[in-house]
């Protein structure tokens, strides 16, 4: 976040999925924003926006000193602005209350039903998790007193008593705008909390209470008995749910489709049995297997092996029958898992809990993960939104995003991609010209090198354990609730944005400039943000890999990491750790064959310099020389790995003033890895940094200044500015 907008003219939206307010003429976008946005910001007609500059509380008031009738304005709009927030808050917090309460009175009303009609409730583990929200970011019933009492009674008074008086200006936007930021991280909370539990009334997996009626309904009409009781249950049911809009409408239409098509009277009415699932009397592993459509022969060598590692009393063991079982059940699965994929992509109607659960998280048998991480695996189906977002995948959706076309495979263990690959079996003479031309653009194919190659050595390597990796998920891996393990996108959103604040450099390219240059930015280099695409896979691990650099040769295209989906590892020093090699290998693909040579200063070049000949080093002191010497001997003199540890230390001691590196090392970390704007400012009083925090701002300042020259050029000549342009600018400003 790096300015406030003043809305002239227009409207905005501003908006956190369904919760959202319209922000008019005078009112502030971004005003209750810190660091990174909470809200998505989205114009609701042609608008006009001032840019008021905004980073802390004195900025802004020299602001409102040189610019006096702006006083009123703000302070006006922050207090409207708060009340809008308050008041969304509560009728949010009304809402989700009540759905609470609605949920509770539904399975009351079915456990009652079922006790008047003398037949056993279904076992519906949702229930045994579902709680009321407690909110971490509180607002008060007294705020809202107080807002409306002041908005609709005595803002002329307040506005001139806080307008006299620089410090009571600034003090009460300021306190406003911190206000409005708890509440919308409140808001935050229960709008989570709603995505997290809509299911509970009508999922996609049909572990819901929109199933618990219908069966009950079925079960009562068989046995003779009056369903109308039932009936008007799920009219309550799905009126609220229609009222509500929280669940997809070519859901609702399905399963209430397939509700009002069916014959109570009758005793063979159909009814999908995907909605009759208790995962835990369930045959997981047949169900799976059957799926798959393997000939008979595979089908029961796979499932003897899997039912081997199953009973070995420790599935972890380091002895010779368990590593050579292990060793059998890897390749099988990995079979078994392509089948599956296959036929699930091909008909994703198809596709049911326990499929999910195979494919997202490498269940395989209840008897393998237990009963009651099952049954949280099984929930998990119902939320796997908490997975995916636009840079977050499911190891599933991602192979599912190559099949489609949408990705491009990644490369294998051999740094081939998969036009490399092919042209290597060609040479090798397996494949012909034709044969070569009619696989490289078949999506099939490429989902399948896909498999063959990134997923099956990734799967290995988040796990950790290389000598006691076997695929299949199991209970003795998941040593803490799943909700505690599960890598969603949040946790990991929540550790890249904490890395980028401190390392601000880390995403960005230098990419050509896109779009009509009017020949003065043509040969342009801008610098640009690319975010890396996660991918989760399907274990429960302890490690995080930089698989690629880059998704192909130009530098415009995502990197590529891979994590565990479940993990008790510190999330934070594998964020670290993936990221600093990263860096190394970004610099050496954009360096090319020379990103070892000093002559070409860049990150590694320099780097190697420096411990290749650091006993020449005057400036490192005989300890350092030591310690430097260790750390090369612990690398096996690997040079990347030293950096790794000191990207580290970096980012973890020296960005908060405890140093643990060395002259050298950090005056080259500084030079490639510099500290945003709000670590350097915590820092430029140290000596230590004394001299490099203003040589760095120096050197941002004076391209900064020759940026706006040429924009000023571009505009001139007729060009308009574009976000690409304007987020080169931001950059220098970091």
């Amino acid at each position: 976040m790096q300015a406030w907008n003043l809305i002239l003219e227009g409207s905005v939206r501003q908006k956190q999925d369904f919760a959202s307010i319209s922000l008019g003429k005078n009112a502030i976008v971004g005003i209750l924003e810190s660091d990174w946005f909470v809200c998505d910001y989205i114009a609701e007609e042609d608008s006009v926006l001032e840019v008021i500059p905004y980073e802390n509380a004195e900025q802004l008031k020299q602001f409102l000193i040189q610019k006096p009738e702006y006083r009123e304005i703000f302070l006006h709009a922050v207090m409207e602005q708060r009340h809008q927030m308050l008041s969304l808050y509560f009728k949010l917090q009304v809402r989700i209350s009540k759905f609470y309460s609605f949920v509770l009175s539904v399975y009351s009303n079915y456990q009652k039903l079922c006790s008047d009609y003398k037949l056993d409730p279904l076992s519906f583990s949702c229930m045994e998790s579902f709680a009321a929200l407690e909110l971490q970011h509180k607002t008060e019933q007294w705020e809202v007193n107080q807002s409306i009492s002041l908005v609709k009674k005595h803002i002329n008074a307040y506005l001139s008593l806080m307008g006299q008086d620089d410090s009571l200006t600034v003090g009460a936007i300021m306190e406003a705008a911190a206000q409005m930021r708890r509440c919308m991280l409140g808001i935050g909370e229960m709008v989570q909390y709603a995505n997290d539990n809509w299911g509970i009334m009508l999922a996609e997996n049909g572990n819901d209470l929109f199933h618990l009626l219908f069966d009950l309904g079925i079960r009562a009409g068989r046995r003779g008995l009056d369903v109308e009781p039932v009936k008007k249950e799920i009219f309550y049911l799905t009126g609220y749910i229609k009222k509500l809009k929280s669940v997809p409408e070519d859901l609702l239409k399905k399963r209430t489709a397939q509700y009002e098509a069916y014959d109570f009277g009758s005793m063979s009415g159909e009814f999908t049995s995907r909605q009759e699932l208790d995962i835990t009397k369930e045959d997981c592993l047949e169900y799976i297997l059957d799926y798959a459509e393997l000939p008979r022969e595979s089908k029961e060598s796979i499932k003897e092996a899997i039912q081997a590692f199953g009973a070995l009393g420790d599935r972890t063991s380091a002895d010779a029958d368990a590593y050579k079982l292990r060793k059998q059940v890897t390749p099988l699965f990995f079979r078994l898992y392509e089948k599956v994929f296959f036929n699930a992509v091909k008909n994703e109607r198809s596709i049911t809990p326990i499929i999910e659960m195979f494919l997202n998280f490498g269940f395989v048998d209840v008897s393998l993960t237990g009963e009651e991480q099952s049954k949280a695996l099984y929930d998990l189906t119902a939320r796997l939104n908490r997975f995916s977002s636009e840079h977050v995948y499911t190891i599933y959706q991602w192979l599912k995003s190559i099949y489609e076309g949408k990705k491009e495979p990644s490369k294998n263990d051999f740094d081939q991609d998969y036009k490399g690959w092919l042209l290597e079996q060609k040479k090798n003479g397996d494949l012909t010209q034709e044969q070569v031309q009619q696989l490289q653009d078949n999506l099939e194919e490429k989902a399948r090198f896909e498999l063959q190659n990134m997923f099956a050595s990734a799967d290995k390597v988040t796990y950790g354990k290389i000598t006691t990796f076997c695929p299949i998920l199991n209970d003795y891996d998941l040593i803490n609730s799943l909700d505690k393990m599960a890598v969603t996108v949040e946790r990991l959103e929540g550790e890249l944005n904490k890395l980028r604040k401190v390392d601000y450099q880390l995403f960005y390219r230098e990419v050509d400039f896109a779009g009509p240059g009017k020949d003065i930015l043509n040969h342009e280099q801008m610098n640009q943000e690319i975010l890396p695409d996660i991918i989760l896979m399907p274990n429960a691990g302890t490690k995080a890999m930089m698989w690629q650099e880059t998704a192909g040769k130009t530098r415009d295209t995502s990197a590529r990491f891979v994590f565990p989906i479940f993990t008790m590892a510190d999330l934070e020093e594998m964020m670290v750790e993936t990221a600093a090699r990263y860096r190394w290998e970004m610099c050496r693909k954009i360096q090319g064959v020379r990103w070892n040579d000093i002559h070409e200063r860049s990150l590694t070049s320099e780097y190697c310099d420096y411990l290749q000949f650091y006993r020449k080093n005057h400036d490192l002191s005989k300890d350092a020389k030591d310690k430097l010497k260790n750390a090369l001997t612990r690398a096996r003199n690997n040079y990347r790995e030293v950096f790794v540890k000191d990207y580290q230390g970096w980012i973890k001691y020296e960005s908060k003033g405890s140093f643990r590196l060395n002259k050298t090392a950090r005056e080259i970390l500084f030079r490639y890895c510099p500290f945003a704007k709000d670590v350097r400012n915590e820092l430029k009083s140290n000596p230590t940094y004394q001299n490099m925090i203003p040589k760095l701002e120096a050197d941002q300042a004076k391209k900064l200044q020759r940026i706006n020259a040429l924009y000023m050029k571009y505009a001139k000549a007729g060009g308009e500015m574009t976000q690409q342009m304007n987020e080169n600018a931001l950059f220098y400003q970091l």
